[in-house]
């Protein structure tokens, strides 16, 4: 097969990922929605929360332990390298990754980095009601009052950079006429820029689950464990 010859579809993306990507997405879309929806939808609200803490979890390890793609070593690169990707983006010297690029390697940390952030927040928050997370007894009634600050803020900051992936998503589409969505469902890449032993063997479904069942059994030992709040909100 020669360079030029469009390769069949190759398997890049493997399920788990695939799967924590939209499950990361649907609970979060489920935590804003349970928020707006005030203080009767707080429980589902907390149960959005731990899914995202659990999903980032997972991520985390898979970045260590998973296939080849979804590992961070694959797509994390300096600030050069980030900056020439850039700046060659819609020019004829702008080179496709298989994986993630130079660019969205940096938004995958930032959304990770956020979503923790705001669910490690909300473990400790209040709604200034009689609600409240699970690690509330662990602190003063001043101090989740800051961390609920905190998580009104980074809740912010993660719709935000959440517009600027979709703004970018869309660019690549309608500017460089790539789809990132198909693979991100399908899995499979395929093109004349496509290696032919690129594509990854397998999904390794099962660490995954292995991994994932850790993630819930760790959170749910924090927040079992944690003493009872009391609430002292008025």
């Amino acid at each position: 097969m020669t360079s030029s010859t469009r390769t069949s579809a190759q398997l890049i993306w493997d399920l788990p990922l695939r799967l924590f990507h939209w499950l990361l997405a649907l609970s979060v879309l489920g935590a804003w929605i349970t928020h707006k929806l005030g203080t009767t939808a707080f429980a589902w609200h907390r149960w959005f929360g731990y899914a995202c803490l659990v999903l980032v979890g997972f991520r985390c390890a898979w970045g260590c332990v998973g296939p080849r793609y979804a590992r961070f070593t694959n797509f994390l690169r300096g600030p050069s390298a980030a900056w020439r990707y850039a700046r060659d983006w819609l020019s004829p010297r702008s080179v496709a990754h298989l994986g993630h690029n130079p660019l969205g390697g940096w938004m995958v940390m930032l959304l990770l980095v956020l979503v923790a952030a705001e669910g490690v927040t909300g473990l400790y928050a209040n709604d200034e009601i009689f609600n409240a997370g699970p690690l509330y007894g662990y602190i003063t009634d001043a101090t989740s009052d800051s961390l609920s600050g905190w998580h009104r803020i980074l809740a912010d900051a993660l719709w935000y950079a959440i517009g600027l992936h979709l703004v970018a998503v869309s660019a690549y589409f309608f500017l460089r006429g790539e789809n990132l969505v198909g693979p991100m469902i399908t899995g499979r890449k395929s093109g004349t820029w496509l290696p032919s032993d690129a594509g990854i063997a397998g999904s390794r479904v099962l660490l995954a689950l292995a991994l994932a069942a850790a993630c819930a059994v760790a959170l749910y030992i924090i927040v079992a464990t944690a003493p009872e709040p009391s609430l002292m909100l008025f």
